[in-house]
């Protein structure tokens, strides 16, 4: 992966966290009446309003997105795909409990709304995973080191 995909793929799931989590924080009520917009309403179907609960994930939102920039602003190469494997493996651990639980917890939502939430709560995964991967084309020290080492007693 080059540099600009993995800050890319960085800035977007960085603007899933600041789009959820700004809403999230700083406006719980909306957030709960009216996310994610466009006439949807995926909050207030599941469960009585819990302003405490609503801003703590807003600050997690806010807390991954603000991982995401900052390793967006690293600019040493290795440094940063290792940064990036971070946030990626934080986005995952947080996102595959998240969506299995509104996944198997869809009554009271209509098929769009349903269909709309799963692959929306499925983004930041399908994000996250390719920056799970090493650069392509690209072998790190210890794997070059190897390489030699087998092609030696040729």
């Amino acid at each position: 992966m080059t540099a600009n995909a993995r800050r890319l793929l960085l800035a977007l799931s960085s603007f899933i966290g600041i789009f959820a989590g700004m809403w999230a924080a700083v406006a719980p009520r909306s957030f709960y009446d009216s996310f994610p917009g466009l006439g949807f309403v995926w909050v207030g179907v599941d469960g009585p309003f819990n302003e405490h609960l609503i801003r703590d994930v807003g600050a997690l939102y806010l807390a991954l997105a603000g991982a995401g920039i900052a390793a967006m602003l690293v600019k040493d190469e290795s440094a940063s795909v290792a940064c990036g494997r971070v946030v990626a493996v934080a986005w995952i651990v947080f996102s595959i409990p998240h969506l299995v639980y509104h996944a198997t917890n869809l009554s009271g939502f209509s098929t769009a709304d349903a269909v709309l939430m799963v692959l929306s709560l499925s983004s930041s995964i399908v994000i996250a995973i390719p920056l799970l991967l090493s650069p392509p084309g690209r072998m790190r020290a210890t794997e070059r080191e190897g390489a030699q080492l087998d092609h030696s007693g040729l």
